[in-house]
């Protein structure tokens, strides 16, 4: 069975806490009872513990109150054809498996009708987008993390990475017109890397499937997951038969988008005209 991003997510945290007590797989699969390699799986997400099971490894860590009931929580339903995460500590834990697929990605694309994508957002944007009613804290660390995210492009051996952006993001003010203007410019040189392709959607297109709202599929070694986010709540989607209707709305919004190079020279064309003005 092919790893769900839930699995994964609750792999990840049964990692993390035997890792916090300096065990190894073999030492604590030792203690546990366990088989080493069936411990392994479980933590790669390769294969879905049971809920009982679950908590035999918390138990044994010591982990309890709040992080119990939400590592338990992934337990049940890990394995389903969707992720839904509607509270606090499920948008979280999502966020952490959103993490975990786009470090491991080899293919990112990703369709964005009203905003700069997340991946190649600059600071400044970010904050215009976060900045509303958050203590300053809880701004920083979640600016952090989506400024931490931006690596799968620029780091070693970075994601190849398509972005389909809707041609009024490309005028709708955040933040500021000098912050407009800063994230336009970064698209720019961004863009000019052979690992990302930036297709701007046309205004005049009609409709096409990026109208139905922004989404991202991602694709590596370990499978393919679609993940799409509102302001309360993110899904996951990995059925074969999902994953084929999102490849197919990428072919379509396709179709919508102007040439690398004609987006590039839109973006330009507007940049200069900010400039002007300013």
């Amino acid at each position: 069975m092919a790893r769900t991003p839930r699995g994964r997510a609750l792999g990840n945290a049964l990692r993390e806490a035997r890792q916090e007590h300096g065990l190894t797989v073999r030492g604590f699969a030792t203690q546990l009872g366990r088989d080493p390699g069936v411990l392994s799986r479980w933590e790669t997400g390769d294969r879905i513990p049971k809920p009982e099971q679950v908590a035999q490894i918390l138990t044994a860590l010591g982990v309890n109150g709040q992080r119990f009931e939400e590592v338990i929580d992934l337990a049940y339903g890990a394995s389903d054809s969707s992720w839904v995460a509607t509270t606090l500590p499920e948008n979280r834990q999502q966020l952490a498996a959103l993490l975990d697929l786009e470090q491991g990605a080899t293919n990112i694309t990703e369709v964005s009708p009203l905003l700069v994508p997340g991946l190649l957002q600059t600071t400044d944007y970010i904050r215009g987008i976060m900045g509303s009613g958050l203590p300053a804290g809880e701004l920083a660390t979640r600016v952090s993390i989506r400024i931490g995210r931006r690596e799968v492009l620029t780091g070693h051996k970075p994601t190849q990475f398509t972005g389909m952006i809707g041609q009024s993001a490309l005028t709708q003010v955040i933040g500021s017109p000098d912050v407009l203007t800063d994230q336009l410019r970064h698209l720019l040189e961004i863009g000019r890397r052979p690992n990302i392709e930036l297709r701007i959607i046309r205004s005049d297109s009609g409709w096409n499937p990026a109208l139905d709202g922004p989404f991202m599929l991602i694709e590596g070694p370990s499978g393919v997951a679609v993940h799409l986010e509102n302001r309360k709540s993110g899904l996951f989607l990995h059925e074969e038969a999902d994953i084929r209707m999102y490849r197919q709305a990428i072919e379509m919004v396709r179709t919508a988008t102007l040439s690398p190079e004609d987006s590039a020279k839109l973006i330009a064309d507007l940049v200069d005209r900010m400039e002007r003005k300013a």
